[in-house]
């Protein structure tokens, strides 16, 4: 059962399997929107920071009661991990691209994946959580989102 092999863990060719990768850079966004070290992130799963970067790289597998624990560590539901899914990954969950839960939307319809991995914005959305008081953070919000364009209904 190739389909089987190749859903369980790497490729035929070694390369780890596309989904572990993409759990694995999930795991990155939020640990970095956090401003969390991976020697942090490791502490709190009793991990070392070596085990935290294969988890990253999708190198190591995420089992189901590691994955719970990233959710509390990192506050996120496990839902978290599997965010974003291009649809050619979510079709081996046996989702049909029309039928896609609202939480799993392809990175090429939002652009996503590559806007949210740069440094810039994960330094804004950290600026932005340090602002206390929810009523600033509101106004700030407002603001920048009356400086773009008008978003389409």
């Amino acid at each position: 059962m190739a389909g089987v092999e190749q859903i369980a863990g790497t490729e035929r060719d070694g390369r780890p399997s596309p989904i572990d990768v993409h759990v694995g850079t999930r795991i990155r966004l939020r640990r970095t929107l956090l401003g969390m070290s991976q020697e942090r992130l490791g502490e709190a799963l009793g991990l070392t920071f070596q085990q935290v970067q294969k988890y990253e790289r999708g190198v190591n597998r995420v089992g189901a009661s590691r994955l719970f624990d990233l959710s509390r560590v990192l506050d996120v539901p496990i839902s978290f991990f599997f965010d974003d899914m291009p649809d050619n990954l979510a079709s081996t969950f046996g989702v049909q691209p029309g039928r896609r839960p609202a939480n799993m939307l392809d990175s090429g319809e939002t652009g996503a994946d590559e806007t949210l991995n740069r440094r810039e914005t994960l330094e804004l959305v950290r600026a932005y959580y340090r602002i206390t008081d929810p009523s600033v953070r509101k106004r700030v919000f407002d603001l920048i989102k009356s400086m773009g364009p008008a978003e389409a209904a």
